[in-house]
């Protein structure tokens, strides 16, 4: 594959489905159903931003994610339960640079009830098999909130690597915390012993919840 035509395969939204999550491009017409499934602050406690107030305050942030998507820089799904058609929560390619075949995975939150089961590790495995096995990825990374102890054990779960701490590198709009980040990642050598580790922990769970997985990475 050449590099301009991986460039654009970065780019392009496409949906990845598994037993219990289908992830879709993320479109607007989502907002009612994060709107309603994110009406809960613990969801938000480790994220930039407080719960919408309302389903325009969601919109907005839908629709700000689909113009970072019209830059090149981000690729957001919504993370729909299959069986229901009830969405559940949204996740993303974010910081992607096809020139280093590089990007992260963040800005995932599910609802409280989808917290510790099969739907995180689902999502995972489809971004990461994804991004390694189509995009072709050297490295896939994961931030999370020093504070946020239940996002660390989740990315740690799946076999990611803690590569250390990133002292007060954001600033919290919501609040103006100065965040410090876990840095977390995976490289294309280790692919092959995660993915089996995730099909592993995939042939094993169901829908009863687990020590790990959470909100907010």
């Amino acid at each position: 594959m050449t590099a301009s035509s991986l460039a654009e395969l970065y780019r392009t939204p496409l949906e990845l489905a598994a037993e219990h999550v289908r992830l879709e491009p993320l479109t607007l017409a989502h907002t009612p159903g994060l709107f309603a499934i994110g009406q809960d602050e613990e969801i938000w406690r480790w994220l930039y931003l407080p719960p919408p107030a309302n389903v325009g305050e969601m919109r907005s942030r839908v629709a700000d994610a689909l113009e970072a998507q019209s830059r090149g820089g981000e690729l957001p799904f919504a993370v729909v339960e299959p069986a229901s058609g009830r969405v559940i929560g949204t996740t993303r390619y974010m910081r992607i640079e096809p020139a280093h075949r590089q990007l992260e995975i963040g800005w995932t939150w599910y609802g409280r009830a989808y917290w510790g089961t099969s739907v995180n590790t689902e999502c995972k495995y489809l971004l990461l098999r994804h991004a390694f096995e189509s995009l072709e990825c050297i490295r896939v990374q994961f931030a999370t909130d020093l504070r946020n102890e239940r996002s660390q054990r989740a990315i740690e779960r799946i076999g990611a690597t803690r590569e250390g701490v990133l002292r007060d590198n954001r600033i919290v709009p919501k609040d103006g915390y100065r965040r410090s980040s876990v840095l977390y990642s995976i490289i294309d050598d280790e692919w092959p012993e995660v993915k089996a580790h995730l099909e592993s922990l995939l042939s094993g769970e169901s829908r009863t919840p687990h020590l790990a997985g959470g909100s907010g990475d």
